[in-house]
């Protein structure tokens, strides 16, 4: 008997691991058709195809890319702003803008989902590698430390810093700086600048290294911040537009603007006043209170991102669930590798799998969309879990005698089985729609504008970073304590039917 089920067991095993395997390269044969696929388009030619330009940016570097609230309504702008409404005219095109997490831009670049990238970027090699470079359009005059005003006396060099956490934006040339010239440093990377600033009002890293204009720029709008330049050596750097690889028509293009924008010194006398005057206006517009329409559409958003992932959840997680209490292999092996490979990941790593994996092929998969489904795929799993345990909870002797009733196996489960689980497993079931719920905030990765993300925009508009915190924190209770009322008393109604 013994051996039976060890035999059983490996046989399981087997399954799992020839699954795993057949998993592994269907997902690399997918990235490969994806990426020549890919090569053989012209971008340019789909640019003018749909007639429009999709650029990628993260909007929280004033004064080359920002937000600016205009009656009521969020317009980027900035230096690099003025730049890709160049291009796009110069094209023929329509501009539209997707602002997303810096260290996210360069892989959107490369699955198609930007036409080209303008954010401050710097053509290093590493980056030369997977993407192409237009020629410079603006040149720094060097790195900046952004540092607290009260230890102007304490931080003057690189020296300074010694044994300190300095911070820096993820997949800059900064970070890359400060982690080659400040060893006896620690760096600390994270993906917007607004987070960063934040970090260094409440203690968390010493400093914050920023391009001139940018330092510049968080320096004068808030008067407890102090910026001096580093001595940090770079090499010749300076801002290009970034395009994916093998597309020499379309980067011959962007140059030609780029050209003109040289030529007629727009970065100096027509982008930077610009800039400069938006930012002038969001100054004195600091109160987070009058950035009531960001956080009204986020919580818009964030209740579309729940409900429909609630709905994707429980649907998908009864399927599981009654796959993987079934006796047949064919059902219950696909269920068990689902419920583990999705528990196993992070659920960050699975949105951006899905909006940069599965949305390569997909070309036309909003963020907003794959942030449902990816939240509605991780509910699923644990939602099959509650589910299974609910059912396992119950005396067999219920079924039996559902079938015993001449009920079909199909029909005990539906009216006998399920509905009893659901009530027992309703606490568990309510805990994760809440956590559902919070959740939806790490959509803001992809560009989704939730509340959350919402919020990094009124930080970067106000310069503040506490508050508009404190408010998204209010928000979110607001939403969570809501609902939890909603599910209790739908479980009283449960118990009292009983």
């Amino acid at each position: 008997m013994e051996k039976v089920v060890y035999m059983k067991k490996c046989n399981l095993f087997k399954i799992i691991a020839n699954l795993a395997c057949l998993m592994t390269f269907l997902c690399l044969f997918s990235a490969n058709a994806v990426a020549a696929d890919h090569s053989s388009k012209s971008i340019l030619t789909c640019i003018k195809n749909k007639k429009e330009l999709v650029v990628g940016t993260s909007a929280d570097y004033p004064p080359l890319e920002f937000i600016d609230n205009q009656n009521g309504t969020n317009k980027y702008v900035g230096v690099d702003i003025e730049l890709a409404k160049e291009i796009a005219k110069d094209l023929g095109v329509k501009l539209v803008v997707k602002n997303m997490s810096f260290d996210s831009l360069l892989v959107a670049l490369e699955t198609r989902k930007v036409d080209m990238v303008i954010s401050g970027l710097t053509p290093t090699p590493e980056r030369k590698k997977s993407v192409d470079f237009s020629k410079i359009y603006y040149r720094p005059s060097g790195e900046y430390f952004l540092i607290n005003k009260n230890d102007r006396a304490k931080y003057h060099s690189l020296i300074s810093f010694k044994g300190q956490k300095i911070g820096a934006q993820n997949g800059s040339l900064q970070y890359q700086l400060v982690k080659k010239q400040m060893p006896k440093s620690h760096v600390k990377g994270l993906g917007k600048i607004n987070t960063l600033v934040l970090a260094l009002q409440s203690g968390k890293v010493s400093a914050v290294v920023m391009e001139e204009l940018i330092a510049k720029a968080y320096a004068h709008n808030n008067p407890s911040l102090y910026c001096f330049k580093s001595d940090l050596k770079e090499p010749q750097a300076g801002n290009a537009i970034a395009v994916a690889k093998n597309q020499p028509d379309l980067l011959k293009e962007v140059n030609k603007t780029v050209d003109k924008v040289i030529a007629k010194k727009l970065v100096l006398t027509k982008f930077l006043p610009q800039a400069a005057k938006s930012m002038k206006k969001s100054t004195a517009q600091k109160d987070p209170f009058k950035y009531a329409p960001y956080f009204i559409k986020g919580i818009e958003l964030t209740l579309v991102i729940t409900i429909f992932s609630v709905l994707i959840g429980v649907i998908l997680g009864t399927i599981l669930a009654l796959m993987r209490l079934s006796s047949h292999l064919a059902l219950k092996i696909p269920a068990i590798c689902y419920i583990e490979l999705i528990r196993g990941t992070p659920q960050m790593v699975q949105i951006l799998f899905v909006y940069f994996g599965i949305g390569a092929i997909i070309q036309n998969m909003s963020a907003l969309l794959a942030g449902i489904i990816a939240i509605g795929l991780n509910s699923g799993a644990y939602v099959a879990e509650d589910i299974r345990s609910g059912i396992n909870s119950l005396p067999v002797g219920q079924a039996e005698a559902a079938r015993s009733l001449g009920l079909s196996k199909a029909a005990t489960y539906r009216y006998v089985v399920i509905p009893q689980a659901i009530k027992n497993i309703w606490p568990a079931l309510g805990n994760e729609f809440i956590t559902l719920l919070k959740d939806s905030s790490l959509v803001s990765i992809i560009g989704v504008a939730e509340t959350m993300y919402q919020t990094q925009l009124v930080q970067t508009s106000t310069y503040q970073g506490v508050f508009p915190l404190v408010v998204a924190m209010a928000i979110y209770f607001i939403m969570t304590f809501t609902l939890t009322r909603i599910l209790s008393y739908m479980e009283r109604r449960m118990n009292y039917h009983d």
